[in-house]
């Protein structure tokens, strides 16, 4: 299985790649957006259709529903945390202008590395929860933290200006304003600099490492099973270049997801530091998460609607 996926991803990753280099530079449109989605979305559901299938033969249907529902919770949960990830991405190519044609090669390199890097996490993560017990209340802990620091900090805007590791390349690296293509670097006077779109593809790879965080532990709260944790995850970073296409123009829609996914962080939190007193079973995980992610979209998406109808009925009254 582990051998299967692996190449599973190798393929899917060369396509994409093939993909992207048959179009070159190119704006994503819409349509194009929404049909990459629905595949990485139902490649995932044909993924665990076929565990299901596999763990029903060989362990028993109990099995096979307990671990397809593991599955679906996380990805689920990791789906829905990378839309943050999504509006950061949104900010740094606001911020450096970034042409919208460019923007493709800067996504699919930073999941490559995102897939490296969480690949390597869980993988520390799962014998680090095999070998210390108690490192459960730690995540736990920390993600009801984060659950509730994500509240407070919903709606506020990020001064990307100040961020650290963007004054760090500045201070150590010959820095262009102007883009050369898809080039991270290029000649000026014969001079190396460094490109806009350099700068963007670290501040992305930085980026992830502080969401991985965030959401690497959250899916350990419903799973300790490396392979169904780390394919969730991945299945999850997969379609995360087309959903940021699909999202860009409605990000200022969801602007309630936030709260939302501050209380899956504080629920899923809750329920690691109560693993050993209280087993809520998998199916009202998932139920609660579904709810309260669907619930912050749906009155996201209303609210919207709201605001806009009023902006229109505003200069007829007037």
């Amino acid at each position: 299985m582990w051998v299967g996926f692996a190449v599973f991803v190798v393929v899917a990753i060369a396509i994409d790649l093939l993909v992207m280099e048959r179009q070159g530079a190119h704006t994503v449109t819409m349509p194009e957006a929404v049909r990459w989605s629905l595949l990485w979305f139902s490649l995932a559901f044909v993924f665990v259709a076929l565990l299901w299938w596999y763990l029903d033969g060989s362990q028993g249907r109990e099995v096979a529903n307990t671990v397809s529902m593991q599955f679906i919770t996380g990805y689920l949960v990791e789906k829905s945390l990378s839309v943050d990830n999504i509006f950061v991405f949104l900010m740094l190519f606001n911020y450096f202008a970034v042409p919208p044609q460019y923007q493709k090669r800067a996504l699919i390199i930073g999941i490559i590395g995102a897939i490296v890097l969480r690949t390597l996490l869980i993988l520390a993560g799962a014998w680090l929860l095999a070998t210390f017990h108690w490192l459960l209340y730690v995540f736990g802990a920390f993600l009801v933290f984060t659950g509730v620091k994500m509240w407070f900090a919903a709606g506020q805007e990020s001064d990307i200006s100040a961020n650290p590791v963007l004054g760090l390349l500045r201070q150590r690296m010959r820095i262009t304003g102007q883009f050369d293509g898809e080039k991270l670097s290029t000649l000026i006077d014969g001079v190396k600099h460094y490109t806009p779109l350099f700068v963007v593809l670290v501040l992305i790879g930085t980026t992830d490492i502080i969401f991985a965080v965030d959401s690497i532990p959250a899916i350990f709260a419903i799973t300790s099973d490396p392979f169904i944790v780390l394919t969730a995850n991945i299945f999850a970073i997969l379609g995360l270049r087309a959903l940021y296409f699909l999202l860009a123009d409605l990000a200022n829609r969801f602007h309630l997801l936030a709260y939302g996914l501050a209380l899956v962080l504080v629920f899923i939190g809750s329920k690691m530091l109560l693993v050993d007193l209280v087993k809520i079973p998998i199916g009202y995980a998932l139920l609660v998460t579904a709810v309260l992610i669907a619930g912050s979209i749906v009155l996201s998406l209303r609210g919207s609607s709201g605001a806009a109808r009023s902006s229109q009925e505003a200069p007829a009254e007037r």
